[in-house]
């Protein structure tokens, strides 16, 4: 098998299994439990998580939180449509952003969302990305509650009528431009029945970045340029996840995010370590982890960085029958679909 061919991340999709909207009770969707070693799976409902775990297990969590950072104002000039796409915060009030479409705007250009906020760009670069200063009066989050809607991906083709199904129970630190949608299945009673199992639950912050909307081009996947995300472990978490490992217990992690956080960290340091920083980490196999034992996470886009990350934390082979037997069995699909755990089943 050719693993640095993109064609080997293919698969067919029934494209009506793309979910469309989040499902009414977030732990009611479906859950596919799949031995990451030998490809067995169980059909169950996410609810039942808790059967899968077991007491001195840790459960990795992101508590990024998205804003409702897609914004749509017009040029103060000429009053042309320009959709605005907040990705990072370089510093107080100055963004990153996408811009759409950027032909239509250079430095200097002022585009108004409200009466009293507008922002101007100051710097035009590559592939739509522009930084951009905001000016206004009051309170920056609110001015955004206001004008701005959730980020949701371009196969989302319905309105989202709550923002707060496209966040996490969980999410606290504002700053991601997507949703880390494998914790979108937890509710808080679910999360306290797990603690009181014995579960440790644990969170680390990784801001969902531009790569989300980028998807692979190039043939070999080498040559890919992987964006850079920040990422913060606290002392606290860094000192839990060392003790695990010393003791065996399992490390599960929820979401890509999370094991993209584990595992940068524990690559870079060779244990745990407290840490802000950036990560460009790429994951494809075949790669060895070092951080985690177990994936709670969703199904992937073809050919995307995700479908080959959990490639690589289980096969190929296994990703797509598990993938295919999803189709047949009616899952759904991608950021508000139904989810999948990589773990050994007869770890349960």
């Amino acid at each position: 098998m050719n693993y640095k061919d993109i064609n080997t991340y293919d698969y067919d999709l029934n494209e009506s299994l793309i979910a469309q909207s989040p499902i009414k009770d977030r732990d009611h969707s479906k859950l596919l439990i799949v031995d990451k070693d030998n490809g067995n799976y169980i059909d169950d409902v996410f609810y039942n998580i808790i059967n899968y775990l077991k007491k001195g297990d840790i459960l990795v969590l992101n508590n990024t939180k998205v804003l409702p950072s897609r914004i749509i104002g017009n040029k103060i000039d000429t009053n042309a449509k320009i959709e605005v796409l907040l990705l990072k915060e370089l510093e107080s009030d100055l963004w990153e952003c996408l811009v759409r479409p950027q032909k239509r705007v250079h430095i200097g250009t002022k585009i108004k969302f409200e009466d009293d906020f507008i922002c101007e760009v100051v710097k035009v670069l590559e592939n739509g990305i522009t930084h951009v200063k905001f000016k206004y009066s009051g309170i920056f989050l609110e001015h955004l509650n206001s004008v701005g809607v959730m980020p949701l991906p371009p196969y989302i083709h319905e309105t989202l009528k709550d923002n707060d199904r496209y966040n996490t129970v969980y999410a606290k630190i504002t700053g991601s431009s997507a949703a880390p949608t494998a914790g979108l299945h937890f509710t808080n009673e679910l999360l306290s029945k797990l603690k009181r199992k014995g579960i440790e639950i644990l969170y680390v912050t990784l801001n969902v970045g531009l790569g989300t909307f980028r998807p692979v081009s190039e043939d070999d996947i080498t040559k890919h340029n992987m964006h850079s995300e920040y990422y913060e472990i606290s002392q606290d978490v860094a000192n839990k996840l060392n003790i695990a490992k010393k003791e065996n217990r399992r490390i599960i992690c929820v979401g890509t995010t999370s094991l993209r956080t584990l595992e940068a960290n524990i690559s870079k340091y060779k244990e745990f370590k407290s840490t802000c920083e950036e990560t460009n980490i790429f994951i494809y196999p075949p790669y060895k982890f070092k951080s985690a034992d177990a994936l709670i996470t969703n199904f992937h886009l073809p050919k995307s960085t995700l479908v080959m990350l959990v490639s690589a934390f289980s096969s190929v082979d296994i990703i797509k029958k598990a993938y295919y037997h999803a189709q047949d069995e009616k899952y759904k699909f991608f950021s508000f679909g139904d989810a999948m755990f990589l773990t050994n089943i007869g770890s349960k």
